[in-house]
């Protein structure tokens, strides 16, 4: 199955729309899309593996403890994380590499961080 990604609320707008512009057939919502706008980590972990979209974020700190204890009670089709400071071009790039290099089955209860 193709990869669908799930920005969460702090993720730069500009990366979700840049790869969009890149690969338009790439599936990649934001987080008010997804009715996951103003939820906390645990309840955005929840929607993005009920819509079954890899969570793609810029909280390195918070997100990936979140993760450890959702993934201790439920699947999770996994998460990415982009450092702030990756330049904007970069965090796309990477993200196309992902999407055109694996399958959504590859990337279940695995949290990565870009870039690769």
């Amino acid at each position: 199955m193709k990869i669908k990604f799930l920005a969460d609320e702090n993720l730069r707008r500009a990366i979700v729309l840049g790869l969009r512009r890149r690969e338009p057939s790439v599936s990649f919502v934001q987080a008010y899309e997804a009715g996951a706008a103003g939820k906390d980590d645990l309840t955005v972990l929840q929607i993005a593996a009920e819509h079954n979209r890899i969570l793609v974020s810029h909280d390195l700190k918070a997100i990936p403890q979140h993760f450890r204890h959702f993934i201790a009670q439920q699947t999770s089709p996994g998460v990415i994380l982009i450092p702030q400071k990756l330049p904007l071009s970069t965090a796309i790039e990477q993200l196309v590499i992902i999407w055109l290099a694996s399958e959504a089955e590859e990337w279940v209860n695995q949290i990565r961080f870009l870039p690769l």
